[in-house]
């Protein structure tokens, strides 16, 4: 409840906020917290794993290759190392699914950056 408060006070009020049908996203209160915002709900079905697959194997990939090889000292520099990750991610890493391009290539059109000397 602490997250999704400080989430709306920090961000605003949605329109519509999508959810899995976890205890946590039925329960009354959290329903509460939605309608007194008059924010529509919308869940997925039972069963609709395939909607998680995604940013599943995405988290994944960045505990295992940047986050379980790290000893952050704080959030932020958590924080910071992941955004690198994630940068990397998009914008230097090719992904076999768009044909060897990286993120960047495959959806905005962008050059393949230079290559650095390591």
């Amino acid at each position: 409840m602490e997250a999704v408060e400080e989430a709306l006070a920090k961000h605003g009020t949605p329109e519509i906020f999508n959810t899995d049908q976890g205890s946590q996203f039925t329960s009354t209160d959290f329903i509460k917290v939605l309608a007194a915002r008059e924010i529509k709900i919308s869940m997925d079905d039972k069963g609709a794993w395939r909607d998680n697959v995604f940013i599943e194997r995405l988290w994944r990939s960045i505990k295992y290759e940047e986050v379980y090889l790290r000893a952050y000292a704080s959030v932020s520099e958590a924080r910071a190392g992941i955004g690198r990750y994630l940068t990397f991610c998009n914008t230097r890493r090719p992904h076999s699914s768009l044909d060897g391009r990286t993120p960047d290539q495959a959806y905005f059109n962008q050059p393949m950056p230079e290559a650095v000397a390591a």
